[in-house]
């Protein structure tokens, strides 16, 4: 995971199925999903059950905390900034 995380692209790609997988969406590709997109509202269209199996996912995966609301909220914002959350929180082997 350590490989993952360590390069933005592939960590993007990794987000980007990983969403797809987990929230079984069925009319969107990783592909079609830019690193910019919102993911919640006008974007993805994700809902707050959506952020919840994704929190889990993200800390199975991960090995990163999502401490409250606020936190997901703005890690949350796109693929990008969650990305960007994940190197920042990543703890290997913890």
């Amino acid at each position: 995971m350590k490989d993952i995380v360590n390069n933005e692209r592939t960590l993007h790609e990794f987000l980007k199925k990983m969403i797809v997988e987990t929230l079984k969406l069925e009319d969107i590709s990783a592909g079609d999903i830019d690193s910019d997109t919102p993911l919640f509202r006008e974007g993805l269209g994700l809902d707050s059950l959506d952020a919840l199996e994704l929190v889990v996912a993200i800390e199975k995966h991960f090995n990163v905390i999502i401490e409250d609301e606020n936190v997901g909220k703005q890690a949350f914002e796109s693929i990008r900034t969650l990305a960007t959350f994940i190197q920042a929180e990543y703890r290997q082997g913890a």
